[in-house]
């Protein structure tokens, strides 16, 4: 494997969008790796897209490439499904917290705005 080493200005880019208290505590870190991490995967992954691209110049099969780049970065969960995951876990008698709350409404929004596409 190629070492796979971010520009300095990436690094610094990365810096000042770390959290402000990264005096207090190791989030700041955390904050550097976890973007370093990702980066460094995505780099890999267009590599490794572009090695197999490469090998298969055929039509049909360098649709491959696409697919692997799709299954290794899948799209998040739509805000109706982050929605319903959160309901069907909890009980009968809760309360959704603040930002639970704002899920559940994102998660009808989204839904209400399909509907409405149905509707045209």
């Amino acid at each position: 494997m190629t070492d796979i080493t971010p520009p300095p200005e990436l690094v610094q880019q990365w810096r000042k969008s770390g959290p402000a208290d990264a005096a207090v505590n190791n989030a700041y870190e955390c904050h550097i790796a976890t973007r370093a991490a990702q980066w460094g995967a995505d780099q890999e992954l267009e590599a490794c897209c572009e090695y197999v691209y490469e090998r298969l110049k055929l039509t049909t099969v360098a649709h491959i490439a696409q697919d692997l780049r799709a299954a290794r970065r899948p799209k998040p969960p739509s805000a109706v499904a982050q929605a319903e995951a959160l309901i069907e876990r909890h009980e009968d008698g809760w309360m959704p917290s603040p930002s639970e709350w704002h899920v559940i409404r994102e998660g009808l929004a989204e839904g209400r705005r399909a509907l409405e596409q149905l509707d045209g």
